[in-house]
């Protein structure tokens, strides 16, 4: 059964990677050649830029046998590049646009950090907080682990059980208890360690907080208000207009994603629906205070503290992964779900964010995302160069 990434997807083992190479797919391929790509283009582009990108993912599409690809390049939050490749759905023989809704996976969090840390902002919760403020009944050892670290990954908490249902309709309830009836695996704060039901738990508690739904309030506190018109929480039963769907490789043949029970596609360590016009439109309002002041958002964007007063070892914040590419700052993120995989990545001193989505589980969007921020960067240096 699938899981939401565990980090960044460079660091993951990446399945299948023998025969993803050698193995081509012959009802694919024609058709990723059929399927014109949908594009926005800002003239803003210069020396042809943006056509080499463009060759690059589809010479990537082909070698990795990914169905479709949805890529953003923004510049200052204005886009600068939006384009579709592919085919959203092999069966139907759709295209892959710009609109196209992909899923989340784990960029999702950096949602979740965002709704706590505006609550945060009212008072309502405390980044110090002990865990047993907001769960009376919780095991003695949530004392010891506060809200801070629940969002930097160094809370002690794991991940899903190896035997873990994905196909059972858990309740909110019955998810709290499985987590707490997991002993920690660490001490608070003294390690850092990837965990999805960290952020699970996380959820649950903007619910506790507010009266909410964790959905419910990021409609209603992040998505409304940036007018993201596809962002929302997953649901397979609702008709969603232009909803890609989700791929994997199994011995080399092309197959629809792992079917999951509804309750656990709603969870809040990254269960939503986006388009990259969304994305574009998130990455835009980060450069402002439209949802949280400047300080909150540097605390997001620094790496958590361990107790004994080193940064953690990953160079992880709050919802985002941090760290200096070649000289450039960058604030990033992947995720990986239902056949599913993307990446944001925000070079945020050039002001410069690149986005990959694509719908296939053995995908490498993350390393897609690096070669085309390099081509960007590297026009932008010839650029300079010339004037």
């Amino acid at each position: 059964m699938t899981e939401r990434s565990r980090g960044p997807l460079r660091r993951q083992t990446t399945l299948c990677a023998a025969f993803v190479v050698l193995f081509a797919l012959p009802y694919i391929a024609p058709s990723i050649g059929r399927a014109q790509a949908a594009s926005t283009v800002s003239d803003d582009v210069s020396n042809g830029v943006s056509k080499g990108v463009s060759k690059y993912v589809r010479s990537e599409m082909q070698r990795q046998n990914i169905p479709g690809v949805a890529l953003l390049v923004s510049r200052g939050g204005k886009i600068v590049q939006a384009e579709g490749f592919g085919l959203a759905n092999v069966e139907l023989q759709v295209p892959v646009k710009p609109e196209t809704v992909f899923q989340s996976g784990s960029v999702g969090k950096q949602f979740t950090a965002t709704a706590v840390m505006m609550l945060v902002e009212e008072g309502k919760v405390g980044l110090d907080d002990p865990l047993t403020k907001y769960f009376a009944d919780a095991p003695v050892t949530w004392k010891e682990v506060t809200v801070r670290e629940l969002l930097s990954h160094t809370a002690g908490f794991g991940d899903y059980p190896e035997k873990f249902d994905f196909r059972k309709d858990w309740t909110e309830d019955e998810e709290l208890k499985l987590v707490e009836g997991i002993p920690l695996a660490y001490p608070p704060g003294t390690k850092w360690d990837y965990s999805n039901l960290g952020f699970l738990t996380l959820g649950i508690l903007i619910h506790r907080v507010t009266g909410e739904f964790y959905g419910d309030f990021l409609q209603e506190r992040i998505f409304h208000p940036l007018d993201m018109q596809t962002t929302r929480i997953i649901s397979e039963a609702d008709i969603v207009p232009n909803r890609a769907a989700g791929y994997r490789l199994v011995k080399g043949e092309l197959k629809n994603q792992e079917w999951v029970a509804p309750m656990v596609n709603t969870t809040a360590d990254g269960s939503l629906y986006f388009s990259i016009l969304d994305l574009a439109k998130w990455d835009a309002a980060l450069y402002t205070e439209k949802l949280l002041k400047r300080s909150s958002l540097d605390q997001m964007w620094t790496p958590a503290k361990l107790k004994n007063g080193q940064p953690n070892k990953d160079g992880y914040g709050f919802g985002w992964f941090l760290e200096e590419r070649h000289g450039h700052r960058v604030i990033s993120h992947d995720g990986a779900w239902q056949g599913f995989k993307s990446a944001i990545a925000r070079y945020v001193n050039d002001q410069l964010t690149v986005v990959v989505l694509a719908n296939l589980e053995q995908a490498k969007p993350g390393a897609i995302a690096e070669h085309v921020a390099d081509l960007y960067l590297s026009d932008g240096k010839s650029a300079a160069r010339k004037n």
